[in-house]
């Protein structure tokens, strides 16, 4: 399963037609994706303090179902891919009241130094490293 993330869907997030606008999701999906590496001690703020940044190469997102104002959304934030170089962190957001799917998707990530050379994490910081590819054999485990 993952780190599960919690949140209200706010009206202004909604269109003319009463549902979460399309962009949102992906500010939903950098939100859990905060979330969960605070949860695994390496919030942005340790990372950057390591002189190592995370940019976003590409998100992809598939539209189940939308949702609207005032439901709540349990983000499921788990890592999908990691080479050490690169990640691959993958989302399923669902209704918390009915379990409705409304969006999986992916980010794709790489590791950067803070002048955005790119750095190998295993051996700029292997602590790091570590706990990214537990993550992925817990995921890998969990799918079994």
């Amino acid at each position: 399963m993952g780190f599960v993330f919690e949140r209200k869907v706010n009206y202004y997030e909604t269109d003319k037609m009463g549902v979460v606008h399309h962009s949102n999701y992906i500010r939903y999906m950098e939100e859990a994706r905060c979330s969960w590496l605070e949860s695994i001690d390496m919030p942005f703020n340790v990372l950057e303090e390591n002189n190592i940044t995370i940019p976003v190469l590409g998100v992809s997102c598939n539209y189940k179902y939308h949702a609207t104002f005032g439901d709540t959304i349990l983000i499921n934030t788990f890592m999908k891919e990691y080479s050490g170089v690169r990640m691959t962190v993958g989302y399923e957001m669902k209704d918390k009241k009915t379990g409705k799917i409304f969006l999986t998707g992916e980010s794709k990530h790489c590791f950067t130094d803070k002048n955005i050379k790119p750095i190998s994490l295993k051996k700029h910081a292997p602590e790091f490293s570590n706990k990214f590819q537990n993550l992925l054999e817990n995921n890998n485990e969990e799918e079994k």
